[in-house]
């Protein structure tokens, strides 16, 4: 029988439940929850050993993500040089326009495009001054208040549980 965890935790939480409201001394309650946390416990224990392979194939996927980003970062960079090659060489010979059965090639005016060379020479009346950020709360200073046993209206300390598989 393949019972699943929630099931068996939820079984063994009923038996604890019982086990509290009869009149039984601690080694009783402690023998009985041990004989029934056995399937439990190796229940848990393949639940934890999937998690950590799925937690592996996540990992993998991660590392292969990185190396085709990379792949395709090299592949567009070399396809902007051969494309850049392409161009000079065009506009060394003079040529504006190529046509072929399978696509054309003509070099474009590009729209203009703003350098500044010193801005400091720049009026200032062409300049944007922003409004500043609007304050807000420094949560490191709050949280080590609050951890120091100070009150700090509006704010509190929240501590969850996470599983931790090792």
């Amino acid at each position: 029988m393949n019972t699943s965890l929630y099931v068996l935790a939820t079984e063994y939480e009923q038996i604890a439940n019982k086990l509290a409201e009869l009149e039984l001394d601690e080694t009783t309650i402690a023998d009985t929850l041990e004989s029934v946390s056995g399937d439990l416990e190796t229940k848990a224990t393949n639940v934890a050993m999937f998690v950590r392979n799925l937690e592996a194939s996540a990992e993998q996927i991660k590392i292969a993500e990185k190396q085709m980003a990379d792949r395709r970062k090299a592949i567009e960079k070399k396809a902007e040089a051969i494309r850049e090659y392409l161009k000079t060489n065009m506009q060394r010979c003079g040529i504006t326009k190529i046509e072929s059965p399978h696509f054309v090639l003509s070099l474009k005016k590009n729209p203009h495009k703003l350098v500044i060379d010193d801005a400091g020479a720049i009026p200032t009346s062409l300049y944007v001054y922003p409004d500043p950020p609007a304050p807000y709360p420094n949560n490191e200073l709050i949280k080590d208040m609050l951890k120091a046993g100070d009150v700090v209206n509006g704010a509190r300390l929240e501590q969850g549980e996470r599983l931790e598989i090792k």
